[in-house]
């Protein structure tokens, strides 16, 4: 067991709480005071006689028993020493408040290792964090203010930046906060063993997750394949992004396939819903809090399907658009509803869904009501009132009061998921959140939050379908030693893949003097390209020439290229290609082998179509990064072009990722492109190339290690 995933129910959940330093110890003495802690507090100072009028103990080994929990507001270089003072007397677990380890620089990253060794098993969270917040037991390992209540159950919040962490304990927008963590440097416990001990909590309803970077790829998804398959949804503010230079690359795919493409794709893999925005993330976890993932449509690709009722033509079109944009879905209401509306409503409205109820109605409780019902028993995944309350200091509200009133009596009669949306964040007061809450409705706070966090819950919904089926990633190599790298030529590289179900070109090696004789041999037209290993991108050096018509040109090409390569590789033209794709495998460090699918050819990189996802991956993964991309609809035909061979090229990803799979030395691969000829026609590699762990001799002998 990794040091630190030792349980963490103690810490979080403590019965006593010793707390180091001095200000910042008192504040926490304070918080904890504040939101209602039933169990002890013990400061310990060596100076001090009393903190908020608490004795004093002047060390670790004077505390009357191992605490539970303790806060360590003291500098790095002390912590280290309470840390192991805490260890060796069996403590619950610490949190570190002090900065100035590992993201300070190289003397701060030694202080971190000793920080780990000191620790040992014990839980530690920080450093450089504010703590933890448990508002569910009145717990604060926190010194900073923070603007949280107690509540029987919640979402909870890990953090990797303290600011963002206390911003959102601020939040009026009457979401219930089980945990705040900030986890800060992670250096003992991280991000999965946090998210596993959450999972323990039965009061816990949904784990919001903000990110700065994922340290442990194949702990954060043994973590959250764990949560997807209890049925905890999971969410993910994943901020930072980074990118391997594409000067530097070797092959396309790296360029293309940076840290946080391979983030998106472990979120994807492991039910994670992914939102860009805070606001987005809280009113995400409120909905999640509220109904849980959506069930969604039997089929795994269709989308989260919503009623809406407003009584403005104008809220009505701006959440058609809104939902469009985001991937929600508005079906026409079946007949049964929309006969029941055209008896409310009358012929003067025009029944359809999203609906403009128009004010007809307004202030007429009982219409509303089944209006209302009608909608909500449409069988719709979400149900969503448009409602912006009046300024209660400027206005009178009773009509508006009457319509909410409405809609919580057809969500009472029907039980429907059902929702109300206010078009701005302050639309939703507060108090009203509040009782929303209390009654089942999930109370969202700007409009393109509110559409963005159902569909966020329809893509968890998706996942928990399948979730018994999901694969967990292979995971990197981080940690082991440096090996050589080989890139092999073209021709082999191709031999390679061909042994493994891969088309590919008819072809021949051949010296200056034997190409035209090659190409009589393969039939014109040809393609001859230089073939020496270690040049990735021949056509950026001139080294590849296409069209051969006959002997004669294929002489003029191979003599222009003689200063690159003694060999050369003579293929037969491919013709009649409806697409041409990116086949790519690189094995990242962290996250293992990421196979990237995208438009290919030599615009690869200026593209930018791709879709990446983890090894090992499926064929309906495969189906669902193809048709994701800008380039699918020239796979089904375009304008009464062919379609492509869509079988032929899922069964070449295939055959690379089967490569790959059989050869973990792998460390990149390029298929580029992958020729895609018409339906029934096949796909072709036409240029591979293959990078590798170079293997290396035991004692000088020829026999070969194994990577």
């Amino acid at each position: 067991m990794a040091a630190g995933a030792h349980s963490l129910g103690r810490l979080l959940n403590p019965r006593h709480i010793a707390v180091y330093g001095g200000a910042s110890a008192a504040a926490a003495v304070r918080r904890c005071r504040a939101l209602g802690f039933a169990g002890e507090l013990w400061p310990v100072h060596p100076r001090r006689d009393h903190i908020e009028g608490l004795p004093c103990h002047r060390s670790t080994t004077e505390l009357p028993a191992a605490p539970d929990a303790a806060y360590l507001a003291v500098p790095a270089e002390a912590t280290v020493e309470i840390l192991a003072e805490l260890a060796g007397r069996g403590a619950g677990g610490a949190v570190c408040h002090a900065s100035g380890f590992a993201e300070d620089g190289p003397r701060g990253a030694a202080l971190e290792d000793a920080l780990r060794a000191a620790a040992g098993e014990m839980p530690v969270i920080g450093p450089n964090c504010l703590g933890v917040l448990n508002y569910l037991d009145g717990t604060a390992l926190w010194a900073d203010q923070h603007g949280g209540v107690r509540t029987g159950n919640g979402v909870a919040v890990i953090t990797q930046s303290g600011n963002i962490g206390q911003n959102i304990t601020m939040q009026r927008r009457a979401l219930p906060l089980a945990y705040l963590i900030n986890a800060g440097n992670g250096a003992v416990t991280g991000v999965p063993e946090l998210i596993e001990a959450l999972l323990d909590d039965p009061r816990v309803t949904a784990i919001g997750l903000h990110l700065e970077g994922i340290a442990d790829p194949d702990g954060f998804a043994r973590a959250a394949l764990a949560a997807l398959r209890r049925g905890v949804p999971v969410v993910a503010l994943k901020t930072g992004s980074s990118e391997l230079g594409a000067q530097t690359a070797m092959s396309h795919t790296s360029s293309l396939a940076g840290s946080d493409v391979l983030c998106e794709a472990l979120f994807r893999r492991t039910g994670v819903a992914r939102v860009a925005e805070v606001g987005t993330f809280v009113e995400t976890l409120k909905l999640l809090h509220v109904h849980g993932p959506l069930s969604g449509p039997p089929d795994p690709a269709g989308r989260t399907r919503i009623t809406s009722a407003s009584c403005s033509g104008g809220e009505a079109a701006l959440l058609a658009d809104t939902a469009q944009l985001h991937g929600v879905e508005l079906p026409p209401l079946p007949e049964r509803s929309a006969a029941r509306l055209r008896h409310v409503l009358g012929d003067k409205v025009s029944v359809r869904n999203p609906l403009d109820y128009h004010t007809y109605i307004w202030g007429d409780f009982h219409a509303q009501l089944e209006c209302f019902t009608a909608l909500l028993e449409a069988g719709c995944d979400m149900n969503a009132l448009l409602l912006d309350l009046p300024r209660a200091d400027l206005c009178e509200d009773e009509a508006w009061s009457t319509a909410l009133d409405a809609f919580v009596a057809a969500h009472r009669r029907t039980g429907a998921p059902a929702c109300v949306v206010g078009t701005l964040p302050e639309g939703v007061p507060e108090p009203v959140g509040r009782r929303l809450l209390s009654e089942g409705i999930a109370p969202l706070q700007g409009l393109a939050d509110g559409v963005r966090a159902i569909a966020a819950a329809g893509r968890i919904g998706a996942a928990r379908r399948t979730a018994d089926r999901a694969l967990p990633p292979h995971g990197g190599r981080a940690g082991r030693p440096a090996r050589k790298e080989e890139m092999l030529d073209e021709h082999a590289g191709k031999r390679e893949l061909a042994d493994h179900g891969l088309s590919v070109p008819d072809s021949a090696v051949a010296r200056p003097g034997e190409a035209a004789q090659a190409a009589r041999t393969l039939g014109f037209p040809v393609v001859a390209k230089a073939l020496a290993a270690g040049t990735a991108h021949k056509s950026e050096v001139g080294g590849v020439r296409l069209g051969l018509a006959d002997e004669k040109a294929v002489e003029e090409a191979v003599s222009a290229m003689t200063g690159l390569a003694d060999q050369f590789l003579i293929e037969r033209m491919v013709p009649d290609a409806v697409a041409e794709l990116l086949v790519g495998v690189h094995h990242d460090p962290a996250f293992g082998p990421a196979l990237t699918l995208g438009a290919g050819g030599v615009l690869v990189e200026l593209v930018r179509d791709t879709a990446t996802s983890l090894l090992p991956t499926t064929v309906t993964e495969i189906e669902d990064a193809l048709s994701s991309l800008r380039i699918w609809p020239l796979l089904r035909g375009f304008r009464g072009r062919p379609a492509g061979d869509v079988r032929a090229a899922v069964a070449a990803v295939q055959a690379v990722c089967a490569y790959v799979e059989d050869h973990p030395e792998v460390t990149e691969l390029d298929v580029n492109p992958l020729l895609v000829l018409p339906e029934g026609r096949g796909a072709v590699a036409a240029d591979v190339v293959l990078r590798r762990v170079a293997p290396h001799r035991n004692n000088g002998n020829d026999e070969e290690e194994s990577p």
